[in-house]
């Protein structure tokens, strides 16, 4: 069973500049999406590297028709079985519009169920986007050839039954890392699941997976050292009956609180003043 794929874009070039800048197949990767590289073996003959949803493809293509400005038509010769033709045609206002005609025919169960969910065609239409994003931002070809292959004769649109040499093929088509590593996670997760459903709620629910216990090291609670505060140093009391000069506390000797005579002055009995004893020790 084959698949059939019809896409059209206007992009605001003229058409010489749109058409020279696909017969640059080499740039290919530059705006198509899973392309990975194509190889120019001659005027004729091109070798494709692609992946597309995880798939890994490689296959020759060899150039049907070929007309300048008009029209490229092209089928595989080996591997990827698929063929086409990509039409051009003016517009006016510098505006060309570009139709990717393209039927190939899936291989194996993955490219089948890629097929069944539209992917190549998809990948398709976003190649004809970017092909317009590039070739408009540039808005000249990057470069041109000019050649002609079989011009005039019924080439049409060619089908798989162009490309018939290269049905069958084996060992073209391979998963991707990328798309194993994905699978392997999808098991992980499903695993993951399984453990995760064995008991909801108050319910157990019983599975026939088999878990295997894990072989991961328990880590042990690491050991925290608490230190404790400094002791703040003890506070002094200071007596009521103490002066303090520049920070140094004082204790003053009073034998009469009602007077105010202290013990080491004595009062002069003519002036009535207070005279100091200097000859006494202040106790600090």
């Amino acid at each position: 069973m084959t698949t059939k794929v019809h896409k059209r874009i206007l992009v605001n070039v003229p058409t010489a500049t749109a058409y020279n800048q696909w017969t640059q197949f080499e740039d290919f990767p530059h705006f198509m999406g899973g392309v990975q590289s194509v190889t120019q073996l001659s005027d004729d003959r091109l070798q494709w590297v692609a992946e597309i949803a995880g798939v890994k493809r490689q296959w020759e293509a060899r150039i049907l028709e070929q007309v300048p400005d008009r029209k490229i038509a092209w089928a595989a010769t080996e591997g990827a079985t698929n063929a086409g033709t990509v039409l051009f045609e003016d517009v006016g206002g510098g505006q060309t519009s570009v139709t990717l005609e393209l039927e190939y025919e899936p291989e194996g169960l993955v490219e089948k169920a890629g097929d069944l969910l539209n992917i190549v065609e998809k990948q398709a239409e976003g190649d004809l986007e970017r092909f317009k994003a590039f070739i408009e931002s540039e808005e000249y070809a990057t470069g041109a050839w000019r050649g002609s292959i079989n011009k005039g004769a019924p080439v049409g649109t060619p089908g798989v039954e162009a490309a018939a040499a290269s049905r069958g093929d084996s060992g073209k088509a391979g998963i991707s890392g990328k798309a194993a590593a994905a699978g392997a996670a999808a098991v992980a997760a499903g695993a993951a699941a399984v453990a995760a459903a064995r008991k909801s709620g108050d319910k157990t629910v019983t599975t026939d997976a088999t878990v295997s216990p894990s072989t991961e090291p328990v880590m042990e609670s690491p050991t925290v050292t608490v230190t404790p505060a400094a002791t703040a140093p003890p506070t002094t009391t200071v007596p009521a009956d103490t002066t303090v000069e520049s920070g140094t506390a004082r204790l003053v000797d009073v034998d009469d609180p009602a007077t105010g005579v202290r013990a080491d002055e004595d009062v002069d009995p003519l002036t009535g003043e207070r005279r100091r004893d200097t000859t006494r020790d202040d106790r600090v």
